[in-house]
């Protein structure tokens, strides 16, 4: 008989979920990133009381119950660890964590990209990691100055035409 119309046992839930991995590297963290932290837990305390108040033989609401402390602890961990960087106000032209950064391929082709913590990371946004490859070229560059980066076999130079920090 095939398993695809069989109600799956509710006991094979695993009882332990990995715990989500935490960086080795300093927490560096922008002020909109130690919000987004603390936003992102007050979430989770709050998800967990609905959870909790909401009692339930259902096996599936343990199961949340286990992801959602799973998340808490990883949350709670990196508020713990995070260092602020607050690099507002007139910078020194230099690129440096919380740097806005434009630069320019040998196309001609202008991108963004903002160096933020590695929790507060989003490439779609622009947002990149201090630790990422991309950063780790531009961190100490200064407008006109042109970094290599390397992916694979593909050398791409890039130039800084401007380094802007929020005020």
């Amino acid at each position: 008989m095939s398993r695809a119309f069989v109600k799956e046992d509710a006991n094979n839930l695993p009882e332990e979920l990995p715990e989500r991995q935490v960086s080795v590297l300093p927490n560096y963290v922008t002020p909109q990133g130690r919000a987004g932290l603390e936003s992102r837990l007050a979430e989770l305390i709050e998800a967990r009381k609905s959870l909790i108040s909401g009692k339930s033989d259902d096996p599936l609401q343990g199961q949340q119950l286990r992801l959602l402390e799973r998340d808490l602890r990883y949350y709670e961990a990196r508020l713990k660890s995070a260092i602020l960087v607050n690099n507002s106000g007139p910078g020194t032209g230099e690129v440096r964590f919380g740097a806005r950064v434009t630069v320019k391929d040998s196309a001609g082709t202008t991108q963004e990209f903002s160096i933020v913590g590695e929790d507060e990371a989003d490439a779609a946004s622009g947002k990149i990691s201090w630790a990422s490859p991309l950063a780790s070229a531009l961190l100490g560059a200064r407008p006109g100055a042109s970094v290599s980066l390397v992916r694979g076999s593909i050398e791409t130079k890039l130039e800084i035409t401007a380094v802007r920090y929020s005020n």
